[in-house]
């Protein structure tokens, strides 16, 4: 970008779009708004109202520092911190996995299963106690929380790291304690068993360590690999997810997990007895992607 050039709006969105598509981009003119819309600090639809405008010495300076870290592979969420889900906004660093819109599927299957319960329980406004595995930023316990009442999460993570992001991320939607525990555990072991949740929910890691090696590098290099790669096979935390949750579930309670399609089929190798056949819920591409579990 030559600054003997008046670069307006429109020629850097142009120019930006091309560049990162040359380098690999699989949206760049989505990426390309984005960034010059964090580096104006506008929200992007500002964007086109202003293509005639020369953006400051300062903003283009911002914006060609992102583009250039953009075309190396970071991920435009980790260059502006932050990522939509479930129509609120979160902030993301590299400490946490970005939100895909796929999870969304999760939330949605999760109130729908947290209004069966109080509805077979004959109590609309029944409490319900909620466990998020593996939080990460917290985009499910928060979820949760904002669209359900009368219920409380505990969002559990073994980084503390990502903790610290689900902690800011709750604040930002005032939910303190009363709504949302924060706990650094394993899974499901620092909960004690006497008291059961209503629904255990999860977006594990079920990567494995082969297709980590085959992933698009603006994930393989840069989001945190825990917070992919189960294992060898890919279905590790999953199986050990499913082992732990009956001394953790409520009688009538729901394990609601995020799955890759390509485990899917296998999901009825990993269910021991006591469990009910599982609900499989697609995403948009008709991929088996949300297993709900109960045992009764």
């Amino acid at each position: 970008m030559s600054t003997a050039e008046a670069w307006t709006v429109g020629k850097l969105l142009t120019w930006t779009t091309e560049y990162l598509k040359s380098n690999g981009s699989q949206s760049p003119r989505l990426d390309a708004e984005v960034l010059l819309a964090h580096a104006r600090g506008c929200q992007r639809i500002e964007l086109y109202t202003a293509f005639a405008e020369e953006p400051t010495e300062e903003t283009k300076a911002a914006f060609r520092e992102m583009v250039r870290r953009r075309s190396e592979g970071t991920p435009v969420a980790y260059l502006v911190g932050y990522k939509e889900f479930y129509s609120a906004t979160f902030e993301v660093n590299p400490d946490v996995l970005i939100p895909r819109p796929e999870t969304e599927h999760l939330v949605v299957e999760a109130l729908d299963r947290a209004k069966q319960i109080r509805e077979t329980r004959g109590d609309a406004n029944a409490e319900l106690r909620i466990a998020d595995v593996g939080t990460g930023s917290g985009i499910i316990a928060i979820s949760m929380a904002k669209h359900l009442k009368h219920c409380h999460l505990t969002a559990i993570d073994i980084s503390p790291a990502a903790l610290e992001i689900a902690r800011r991320n709750a604040a930002k939607y005032d939910l303190d304690d009363t709504r949302i525990t924060l706990v650094e555990g394993n899974l499901l072991e620092a909960c004690p068993q006497e008291h059961p949740f209503d629904l255990i929910l999860s977006n594990p890691p079920y990567v494995s360590q082969a297709e980590f090696e085959q992933l698009d590098k603006t994930v393989r290099d840069y989001e945190p690999q825990t917070a992919l790669v189960a294992g060898p096979l890919g279905s590790e935390t999953i199986v050990q997810l499913i082992e732990q949750a009956p001394a953790h579930l409520a009688d009538d309670g729901w394990l609601i997990f995020e799955l890759s399609p390509m485990l899917a089929e296998q999901i009825d190798t990993w269910i021991p007895a006591g469990w009910q056949a599982p609900i499989v819920t697609k995403d948009f591409a008709g991929h088996a992607r949300i297993i709900s579990l109960s045992r009764k």
